[in-house]
């Protein structure tokens, strides 16, 4: 595998899973503390829209409110654009009443009968900060082709912020099952609230997106079986990041010691993976007792920033694990990346998995292993590989597959799953 640049998703995937586990724990000495640690949720900047003050129905999916999107945030081949906040539930605990953030774009012409065909966009990382929410910013403009591209063809596209971002709160970065149900309860809220919609819905992610829409097939028949789920695609797929971590470890250790590289701060920082939600986990641990001087700082600047300032961040700073904390921090990561597994991997619906053969954020093996094993428990698999593509370049590469097999499962037409025909990455 070609290390050759700053991973956005590697990066982000061990700082922000660490700016998690420091969430739950706040700091400070104040014993007042010592029995309900102070909570830091990376809130603000955001309008008011973002917090809701009434009652939280217990029904999640219900749309508790709306508004019109900016222009600036209406995608160029949207009709319309409104911004959503409806009921969900919280995923850590899978019972409380929460609400979550996230916009609707209609496509432009007339809804044909039955209503405009439904896609779900689980989006990939962008930070924990809630003006990191897409529907509160300008989204990358690779998600705005990407996205544009599905609503030329007359798609209409709903996307959750997931929980925590823009509404009040820690977003649970990286957990399957809250970011499963932001994705389930967004469906069900515009369903309900937009007649000119259809009754089905495919899901469709990249990165931490692909997790969340692999999770949210997953989820979906025991949280929303009235959902009608015809299919997921997925590209740049996390899976098993217990074994990524271990992957990077051994990486880690074969890098040069001396000087300042981008390769060795990308895999350094995989290496506070340990540290995803650890105090949501591990009894009486806290982050802020291993963070230095260093690593406070820099966990000030994961509470308000987003991805592109927290990785000019590092890099202006040569951040290293050493920096940041005071100790050995890895034992704790086989305890606390359980919430990022799939509670299966044998789906109701096909799944489309595309992988560039230059990813260097999700190793190419890691995906193939979740292709293999989605297999192996009788999923009906369609997998791509993308020969020179990166993490990124993936997305929009694979619409030339992802199109036809979107337009096949929505006409009702059969997928031919090609599991017999998986191969390894080149």
């Amino acid at each position: 595998m070609r290390l050759t640049r700053f991973s956005r998703f590697s990066t982000f995937l061990a700082v922000t899973l660490s700016a998690l586990a420091l969430s739950a724990c706040g700091g400070g000495n104040d014993a007042s503390l010592t029995s309900q640690p102070k909570m830091f949720t990376a809130d603000g900047g955001v309008s008011s829209f973002y917090q809701w003050n009434g009652t939280i129905p217990n029904t999640p999916g219900i749309l508790l409110q709306q508004e019109a999107l900016p222009a600036n945030l209406v995608l160029p081949n949207a009709a319309q654009g409104i911004r959503i906040l409806y009921s969900s539930t919280d995923g850590d605990d899978g019972k409380t009443a929460i609400y979550v953030s996230g916009d609707l774009q209609l496509p432009k012409g007339t809804p044909p009968a039955g209503g405009w065909p439904l896609i779900a966009w689980a989006h990939g990382t962008v930070g924990v900060a809630d003006v990191c929410a897409p529907s509160w910013t300008v989204r990358d403009p690779r998600d705005v082709d990407y996205l544009d591209a599905w609503l030329a063809q007359g798609y209409a596209v709903v996307s959750t912020d997931y929980q925590g971002l823009g509404t009040p709160g820690l977003h649970p970065y990286l957990h399957a099952r809250p970011e499963a149900y932001s994705v389930l309860d967004s469906i069900r809220a515009v369903s309900k609230a937009f007649p000119q919609l259809s009754s089905s819905v495919v899901i469709v992610g990249q990165s931490q997106g692909a997790q969340g829409a692999i999770a949210t097939a997953a989820y979906a028949p025991a949280y929303a079986p009235e959902i009608k789920l015809l299919g997921t695609v997925a590209t740049g797929v996390p899976y098993q990041l217990q074994s990524v971590l271990a992957y990077l470890n051994a990486l880690t250790a074969q890098m040069p010691a001396s000087g300042f590289t981008s390769v060795l701060a990308t895999l350094e920082s995989y290496a506070w993976l340990g540290y995803a939600t650890a105090e949501r986990v591990v009894p009486n641990f806290l982050l802020s007792d291993h963070l230095t001087a260093k690593g406070k700082a820099f966990y000030s600047v994961v509470a308000t920033q987003c991805l592109g300032p927290i990785e000019d961040y590092i890099t202006q700073n040569k951040l290293v694990t050493s920096d940041v904390f005071n100790g050995d921090v890895t034992i704790w990561a086989t305890q606390t990346l359980q919430s990022s597994n799939y509670p299966t991997v044998k789906f109701a619906a096909p799944m489309f998995v595309g992988t560039g053969t230059l990813d260097t954020d999700i190793p190419t093996v890691v995906q193939y292993q979740f292709a293999k094993d989605a297999c192996a428990a009788g999923s009906t698999i369609e997998q791509h590989y993308y020969v020179g593509q990166n993490h990124d370049g993936t997305v929009l590469a694979s619409l030339v597959d992802s199109t036809p097999f979107v337009q096949k499962l929505f006409a009702g037409q059969p997928i031919t799953s090609n599991c017999a025909a998986l191969t390894p990455p080149p």
